[in-house]
């Protein structure tokens, strides 16, 4: 794969883990629960699958050359970024109005 693969790979993977909290009411996508997760639960979820994204950015950096260090401003984007990859699945979770 060359790297613009890699930037759609890390994308993709942002947008579906930054909605992932939202959408299913199991821990980390894993863990059934018996009770919902609270909005607390979620945004500690998304905090961690940030993490998880961003771990796996830095993999394939690694894998196609030298990984570049970054100052504070990279990361303030990127939780920016990825929050507001996660407003479909707030909005879904939260603000849109189920009939029924």
């Amino acid at each position: 794969m060359n790297q613009t693969a890699f930037v759609w790979l890390v994308l993709v993977a942002a947008l579906v883990a930054a909605n992932l909290p939202f959408v299913n009411n199991r821990w980390l996508a894993l863990i059934p629960r018996a009770q919902p997760k609270t909005l607390w639960m979620r945004l500690l979820e998304l905090v961690l699958l940030y993490f998880a994204v961003g771990g796996l950015g830095l993999a394939l950096e690694h894998r196609v050359g030298q990984i570049y260090s970054q100052g504070w401003e990279f990361y303030a984007t990127t939780a920016s970024l990825f929050v507001t990859l996660a407003f479909p699945g707030f909005v879904y979770r939260y603000l849109y109005k189920r009939r029924g």
